[in-house]
Order: C-alpha cells, then structure tokens, then sequence
C-alpha cells in the first residue's frame, strides 16, 4: 500500500488569544514511521489531540486514507476507523491482569469484534509482539514502568491501526527498556501503517524515524531526516542547541 495515511490539511487551533497551531500542513504516507519533535509549547500534543479527535480545529481538515475528515468525526469513531494512540503516561485497570487489559484493546477498536480462538489468538499475538507473554496473568499494576508502556502500546496494537500514534513513548525509561523499545517500534512497521511518534529522546528519534517534522510556534520549522535537522541552524537555534 502506498501513499499518504495521513493528510493534516491547514489546521489552526486557538486556546483564547494563544494560537497553539498555526496553518499547519503535513502528509504522513504508508509505511513510514515519523518523528514530531520541537521545543516545549511547539504543538506536538495538540496535533494529536487533533488528530485522536480530543481537539477540534478552528480550521482545517485532517484525511485518513479513505478521505474521512477526522474533523467531522467523533473520538469513538475515529478509534473504530483505525487510527490509534498510545498517551504519555500509561494507564492501567487496577485489578485486571495483563491478559484482560490486551482483550480490552482488542475488542475497543476493531471494525467487527472478535471472539473465541480468534480473539485469544489475537491476545496471544499482541502479548508476544510486546514481550509480555510471560507475564499474561500478572497484575498490570504490578508491572514495572516500562512494562506498562509496551502494554499499552499492545493495547492500541490490538485493534489492528492503520495510523499509530505514540506520546513520549521511551519517557522514563531505562537505557535497557529504552533498546527493547526502539526494536519494538522497528518491529511495528507495516506497508499498512503509518507511525506518528512524538519523543524528546533525539537518539532514539534517529535510530527509528524515517523522516522528522520539528514544529516551532504551531508551524513546520523544518521535515526531513534526523541527521539534516541536527545540522539544520534554525533547529539548532530553537531546539537542538549547539
């Protein structure tokens, strides 16, 4: 599958008198995983908020491959029509083990809902691509931080996203946890799949991003690898530092 999975077309939004996006445009295609990054205040969480349906524009559409306009869609809807998102900081069920909390996802957001052998098997596929088979009847609030980050990333997984979103996914993490993320995020690349990660780890953006857009002020400051943002002046000038 080729082409774009995502098309941000001009959004503005505005909190009162601040504009937090500014006539922001982008194109995120198929297969490609890529990197939000930008100062503080720039828009990254905005623009999935946008784009997860919690945010609506002043203005602007925002396309998903079929031409829906997420604008005009609700939150449930946009998750039932394959666009998913893992939020910065976990959140889990207290009470329910690892296994229940991945039925969950798998049953929130796919188009006709599984039962029997195929959700177990669904379960079981997303326990093992996260790495948490071994702990499937562990308490998930017993699990480390790490942990509850690849069980939530598992959760959205389940449902089967064609556009993936992952807020500060490696934040807090250990160097060891942060490796086993960077494989996991590898591992998630489909020619059916578009991944959005928004992360301040700049070594960790360039070890998974195909392509980086560093917003500043609401608007695109620069789109294009990791290696040319870290050279590029404006970027160094407003965020990367020198």
């Amino acid at each position: 599958m080729g082409g774009a999975a995502l098309v941000v077309d001009a959004i503005t939004v505005e909190f009162g008198s601040f504009r937090a996006i500014d006539g922001l445009s982008l194109a995120i295609d198929f297969g490609e995983v890529r990197a939000v990054i930008g100062p503080n205040g720039a828009g990254k969480t905005t623009l999935l908020d946008v784009v997860s349906g919690i945010t609506r524009p002043a203005q602007g559409r925002v396309i998903v491959g079929d031409s829906t306009d997420l604008v005009r869609t609700s939150e449930s809807g946009i998750a039932r029509g394959g666009v998913r998102r893992k939020f910065q900081k976990p959140s889990i069920f207290e009470g329910l083990n690892v296994r229940e909390h991945m039925v969950i996802g798998a049953q929130g957001g796919l188009k006709s809902r599984l039962k029997g052998q195929a959700l177990d098997a669904r379960v079981d596929d997303m326990l093992e691509t996260v790495g948490l088979s071994d702990l499937a009847n562990r308490p998930a609030s017993e699990l480390a931080h790490g942990q509850k980050q690849w069980l939530e990333i598992g959760m959205v997984l389940a449902s089967d996203p064609s556009v993936l979103m992952l807020d500060e996914p490696v934040a807090g993490l250990t160097d060891e946890e942060t490796e086993r993320t960077i494989a996991l995020v590898r591992a998630l690349r489909r020619h059916d799949r578009a991944i959005i990660v928004v992360e301040h780890d700049m070594d960790f953006v360039e070890r998974i991003a195909d392509r980086v857009t560093v917003l500043h002020e609401g608007k695109t400051l620069f789109e294009g690898s990791m290696a040319n943002a870290r050279a590029d002046e404006r970027v160094k000038n407003v965020y990367l530092g020198r």
